[in-house]
């Protein structure tokens, strides 16, 4: 059975605001969750960015440009891949739709060339980002090249030891990758020096920020750049089965790849929607990245949503097998959809996710992301709990930039 929405009238008009689009509110909220909260130098770099949103993503010219670099360079539509090995070990009929496939080899580079385009109508000289598996950063360096915008990417030293592919695409794309040495070194350390960057030089440079998160009006133009995920996957079900899915699941860390998935289907109240965290190695802080399981209400970059932190407020370190998913926030509109009830969330863990990989590669001959390994567990979960469902999974990545960490593990 469809999770049910928490039935309350303001749970419903929260739902509906979401699904017509007059959520997020003038002031970036959804519900109680986003907003702005940035230095005063930086908002005006944010309304011009708010501005821009409204003045040239609706119009047909920028549409039509989008959609040609999504067709003839990043190479969407992506595919929706039956995996019947998958489905016959699960007991269940199991969809990929297949980021993996697309130029870079995630899902980040929908976000990348939106914003990349976006930013040179904006009129900026220079393109800073972060990353963390890497995948943002090779999309926004593959995205600049294609462009001729000059770019920089922050990444934390721990990401750096195990993405060396990724870093090394970077620089051959033109782009310069800044060691972060300060904080955790990985993914929110990342995001800080970023945004060090941009505060010295808000006019000139652009952040292209790479998840659903941030200050306003950044979740909102991640989700509608990643929303193509949903869009497509949902017209490619009906063309291809006749019938939508009974559930898609999707892996969270910061939360673009599921809210592009989601968003679309939210007004699909026949399907479930499952968002899976990293569970790391056990449930202390410190030892997991189940931001919306574990976490509790604060600020963090720019926005008021959930996060690891401890009694006094202060933001934990976060661990994950996967980097992508090694951040102790999460999204505002993942907040929201968590609290009214529409989407579930659930957790798996290091040796879980490694476990859902090795069978990918076996039963399918595809090597998943360590991310989208921790989607492909939580659907097996779900499938062995609801046999013979048809499952849409998220195949948000493809595992090539995991191979200095997966060489380290047993096969």
């Amino acid at each position: 059975m469809p999770v049910e929405l928490i039935e309350t009238p303001q749970n419903e008009d929260l739902l509906r605001r979401l699904i017509d689009g007059s959520l997020p509110d003038q002031f970036g909220r959804y519900g109680m969750f986003g907003g702005r909260f940035v230095p005063e130098t930086l908002v005006p770099a944010l309304e011009r960015l708010e501005q821009g949103m409204r003045e040239h993503m609706d119009t047909e010219d920028f549409r039509e440009e989008l959609r040609g670099q999504l067709h003839n360079w990043v190479g969407r539509p992506t595919p929706l891949s039956p995996a019947p090995r998958l489905g016959d070990a699960w007991g269940a009929e199991v969809w990929l739709k297949r980021e993996d496939l697309a130029h870079t080899g995630a899902h980040k580079i929908n976000n990348s060339i939106g914003q990349a385009l976006l930013a040179k109508r904006l009129g900026v000289k220079r393109i800073v980002a972060e990353t963390g598996a890497g995948q943002h950063g090779v999309a926004s360096a593959a995205a600049c090249a294609r462009l001729g915008l000059p770019c920089r990417v922050y990444m934390g030293e721990i990401d750096i030891e195990r993405q060396a592919p990724n870093v090394d695409r970077m620089r051959r794309l033109g782009t310069e990758v800044f060691t972060v040495t300060t904080g955790d070194r990985t993914l929110r350390a990342a995001i800080d020096e970023a945004i060090r960057d941009w505060v010295s030089d808000p006019k000139d440079t652009y952040y292209l920020l790479g998840s659903a998160i941030g200050p306003h009006p950044y979740p909102l133009l991640v989700q509608r750049l990643q929303a193509v995920i949903g869009e497509e996957a949902r017209a490619q079900m009906l063309a291809v089965t006749g019938e939508l899915p009974d559930i898609a699941v999707a892996c969270v860390g910061g939360g673009s790849n599921a809210i592009g998935l989601f968003h679309p289907l939210l007004g699909d109240r026949s399907i479930q929607l499952l968002g899976i965290e990293a569970g790391g190695r056990g449930n202390a802080l410190g030892e997991h990245s189940a931001t919306l399981s574990h976490g509790t209400p604060g600020v963090l970059h720019g926005n008021y949503s959930m996060l690891l932190q401890d009694a006094n407020g202060q933001v934990q370190e976060t661990h994950s097998v996967s980097a992508g998913l090694d951040y102790p926030g999460v999204g505002p509109e993942h907040a929201l959809l968590k609290t009214i009830g529409r989407v579930q969330y659930g957790v798996i863990g290091d040796d879980e996710a490694l476990d859902a990989l090795n069978e990918c590669c076996r039963l399918e001959g595809i090597l998943p992301a360590l991310e989208s390994a921790h989607a492909l567990a939580g659907a097996r979960r779900w499938a062995r709990e609801n046999p013979g469902k048809r499952i849409l999974i998220g195949m948000s990545g493809r595992g090539d930039k995991d191979m200095p960490t997966l060489r380290t593990l047993p096969i």
